[in-house]
């Protein structure tokens, strides 16, 4: 409803992301602000789990009681508060009171591997960190002489169940290497104030929400790490405006109202889903409810029946794929009129921009809707009126079934160093297989190479600690260069078309630079040659030529004739090979796992037209030759 979006809060008007949070929470304290799935205590027959929702208000209340136990800990201005939190409404507690005690945020993927989770902490100065269970810290015990710099831990969960013995020990460091702030976190240990509590022991009982202290829109609000080129990530400053303006700025391109009901499913580490998910829908009063799991999310989306969904392209193909394996196994009518009623769909799209004729069939569109689009839009909650793809590039295969079914799909582009949006399509100006036009304030150019270089307010601050990076990701007139080779069209939008450098960016939005990874497999000596793929797939495969010496030897002991094309295909040699690349890499982010690996004996040469004069790799051209291998390592997912 238009008058919805006259209660839209300018960042003007909210002057900080906290304070943001505060007017939404002064203008409607009684709308519902979160829908969350309430579990049984693990210790009590309480009520059945249920979906609860809580307001405004409530929230409010319960960042105060955040922001004075922070308090609390006499953190100074500007230091560094870590969440490695599923999506729930504790994130946006913890985010809300550190902001507004002037902390820095730094969110962590609650997946990622510890030391890589250790190498963040440690790079940001990390003085608290929130989890949410026992797990996560058993996960973290094998790194913790390594978080000397935290003064203290906080658990969603109570902990129980013999955790505590493990939770309260002291960490293991020489007393000779103790800075300050590691003998504040020794002494932590003294069971008059353990370093871990859980949020039950953190939190008082209740507390009045004190006046956040002067903050200017351009201060650092969160680091944000993202990977980098040497595999270690790299720390994106983004401040108070760089968040505000780009989330305002979106709501030209992609519509969001206050009775709208969003489902929250990305990582709240993700920035895309944190501007998108979380700081846009405060801004319009829209209501978010946080799904239970990935598995769970088809039954989410059918309880919850939300009106939006901003994804990153996998939760796209996964639903395109169920639809495939439901079309495979039924009759031919069914395939019939799936299809008839995609290109007919499409074609009203094409119509309804201005881009297509009328057609006859059109009048079939009512029947096709109620046997086919309906019944699998139903599917998704049965109310979705837009879905919203960034993060990585959307196939435009998938893109045209579902517009075709008749949910409008409109793709985004940005970058976390952007906060992160650059582009968006309008729906009513809507070309999928583009990713848009730039959104206001957001100025785009062609640089050298054809790459995409942007400007504007959304701009990120620079890298943590790394002025070197910095520079050369922004020159001195404040054009971000993206790294990725563009074209612009007649009409303005924006189709991304290669990179300068090569990063695989996944479907679930995560940016892989191959080359390091490539030669830290190289070290292993069964393997000659190695390239990573997965350019929009959900995980990395490798393609791996093998050095013919050491391969008789390894074929040997797993007992296959290595002269033998199947012997390629062996499970146990494809496990053992895998096991050896994984040690390779176990300095990568954890996102940065190879699942699958195709082994050839045939070495790539200039000859065969695989390798350039100087030796480099032809990704493309390994890509093409090998293709459908690459397809059969990716089926069953």
């Amino acid at each position: 409803m238009q008058a919805q979006q006259n209660d839209v809060i300018s960042p003007e008007q909210a002057g900080t992301l906290h304070g943001l949070f505060v007017e939404r929470a002064r203008r409607t304290p009684d709308k519902v602000a979160y829908r969350y799935f309430q579990q049984n205590d693990r210790t009590t027959f309480g009520p059945a789990p249920v979906w609860r929702d809580i307001t405004w208000r409530d929230m409010l209340g319960e960042v105060a009681r955040w922001q004075a136990a922070l308090a609390e800990l006499r953190l100074q201005r500007g230091d560094r508060v870590a969440i490695m939190l599923r999506n729930c409404p504790q994130w946006m507690m913890f985010d809300q009171a550190a902001m507004s005690l002037g902390l820095v945020v730094v969110p962590l993927y609650t997946v990622d591997r510890p030391d890589n989770i250790a190498y963040i902490i440690n790079d940001a100065e990390v003085k608290v960190l929130l989890f949410e269970n026992a797990e996560q810290w058993q996960a973290l015990s094998t790194v913790r002489d390594q978080l000397g710099g935290v003064v203290r831990f906080v658990s969603i969960d109570d902990m129980r169940d013999g955790a505590e013995k493990l939770l309260m020990e002291p960490l293991a460091i020489p007393l000779g290497s103790q800075t300050t702030a590691t003998k504040r976190l020794v002494m932590a240990g003294h069971p008059d104030e353990p370093r871990l509590k859980s949020m039950a022991e953190f939190l008082p009982p209740a507390a009045q929400l004190r006046p956040a202290p002067p903050c200017q829109m351009n201060e650092l609000a969160s680091i944000i790490y993202t990977s980098g080129t040497t595999g270690k990530p790299k720390g994106v400053m983004l401040s108070h405006a760089n968040m505000l303006t780009n989330a305002h700025a979106c709501l030209d391109t992609f519509t969001v109202r206050g009775d709208d009901l969003l489902l929250s499913f990305l990582p709240l580490s993700h920035t895309f889903e944190r501007t998108l998910g979380y700081y846009l829908a405060v801004m319009t009063g829209a209501t978010v409810a946080f799904a239970r799991s990935i598995p769970l999310l088809s039954e989410d989306l059918q309880s919850i029946r939300p009106t939006m969904l901003i994804s990153v392209p996998r939760i796209y193909e996964r639903v395109y794929g169920a639809i495939k394996i439901k079309l495979e196994e039924g009759s031919p009518l069914k395939r019939m009129l799936f299809h008839l009623a995609v290109e007919t769909g499409w074609a009203r799209f094409e119509h309804e921009q201005g881009r297509g004729p009328w057609k006859v069939s059109f009048l079939l569109w009512p029947i096709l809707q109620k046997l086919v689009a309906k019944k699998i839009l139903d599917k998704l909650g049965g109310r979705m009126r837009v879905a919203i793809s960034g993060g990585a590039a959307l196939a435009p295969d998938i893109s045209r079934v579902f517009v075709g079914l008749g949910l409008p799909v409109v793709q985004g582009y940005g970058l976390t160093e952007t906060s992160p949006v650059i582009t968006g399509n309008h729906l009513e100006n809507n070309f999928p297989d583009s990713v848009g036009q730039p959104i206001r304030d957001v100025q785009v150019r062609i640089g050298e190479q054809n790459v995409l270089l942007v400007k504007g307010p959304n701009v990120m601050l620079g890298y943590w600690n790394n002025p070197e990076a910095t520079k050369a990701m922004i020159d001195a007139d404040g054009w971000l260069n993206t790294g990725d080779v563009a074209r612009i069209s007649g009409t303005g939008h924006i189709y991304i078309t290669g990179r300068i450098k090569e990063i695989i960016v996944m479907s679930n939005g995560e940016k892989i630079p191959p080359g390091d990874m490539e030669i830290a497999i190289l070290h292993d000596p069964l393997i000659d040659q190695v390239m990573i793929f997965g350019e929009a797939h959900p995980y990395l495969v490798a393609l791996a030529v093998l050095n013919p010496e050491v391969w008789l030897s390894i074929a040997a002991k797993v007992g296959v004739r290595p002269d033998m094309p199947e012997s390629l295909t062996d499970s146990n040699v494809r496990a053992k090979v895998l096991r050896r690349i994984a040690r390779n890499l176990s300095g990568f982010p954890g996102y940065a796992n190879v699942h699958r690996v195709l082994l050839l004996r045939e070495p790539w040469s200039i000859e065969n037209d695989l390798l350039t004069p100087t030796l480099k790799i032809k990704r493309a051209e390994v890509a093409a030759k090998f293709a459908d291998q690459i397809k059969q390592l990716y089926e069953g997912h």
